[in-house]
């Protein structure tokens, strides 16, 4: 947790894990086989920590994922909270990803999901997403998913991925990353762990929303995307 007190500079007002020990499933190796171990409740030991330092060093705060127990059934949550310490929301990762979750932070709104869908119409900015590709989905697709959904939703992208640990259970590609609308990787990690920084120019989203005016020429009378309540 010393990461985020590390990483503190003047005007950091959103803090998302990029260290291997806090991402998806930062308090347990990566595999469903240890959660019933390593699963805790929320709120719990690792949320309280982490509600904690967001209070202290007043930010918001994107807390990876931990195995969660809830009722005698277990979850890869992510929960996220506001600077004075309040969970906002926590997101359940659900099967090929098809949840999301927002929180509305005064300036960007910040979906927690693991497939993206059309989100600009619903006022997203910024997409985070804490995952953990491998050795074989992580030099293909890692990057190229992450430019596609900058581009096709025209948001910031910011993804968070444990450090490499070559004698782990499951190996991580790394490579932390943050993408901007126009496609273009403004900031990388290597394998190891770092503190990655980047500017959100909400500006620059603007002006590229209004030379390609994706939303403005949408059919939504020939095709929409429907969002079901759990």
């Amino acid at each position: 947790y010393s990461v985020f007190r590390l990483a503190l500079h003047p005007g950091l007002c959103l803090s998302c894990v990029l260290s291997s020990h806090v991402t998806e499933c930062f308090n347990s190796p990566y595999g469903t086989k240890y959660f019933p171990e390593y699963a805790e409740k929320i709120p719990g030991e690792c949320t309280q920590k982490l509600s904690e330092v967001a209070k202290e060093c007043s930010i918001y705060l994107i807390g990876g994922s931990i195995p969660e127990e809830d009722a005698g059934k277990l979850y890869n949550t992510c929960a996220v909270f506001g600077p004075d310490g309040t969970l906002l929301v926590k997101h359940r990762k659900v099967s090929r990803g098809r949840s999301t979750r927002e929180v509305e932070t005064g300036n960007p709104v910040i979906h927690l999901c693991h497939c993206s869908l059309p989100f600009t119409s619903q006022g997203c900015q910024l997409l985070v997403y804490p995952g953990a590709f491998n050795m074989t989905t992580g030099p293909a697709h890692w990057e190229l998913l992450q430019r596609g959904r900058a581009v096709d939703n025209q948001v910031y992208v910011a993804t968070a991925s444990p450090a490499r640990d070559d004698k782990a259970s499951y190996v991580a590609w790394g490579h932390s990353t943050v993408v901007n609308p126009w496609g273009e990787v403004l900031a990388k990690a290597g394998t190891e762990e770092t503190i990655l920084y980047s500017d959100i120019d909400l500006e620059k989203l603007a002006e590229i929303r209004q030379q390609i005016p994706i939303l403005r020429q949408k059919r939504s009378d020939l095709y929409a995307v429907e969002m079901k309540k759990p």
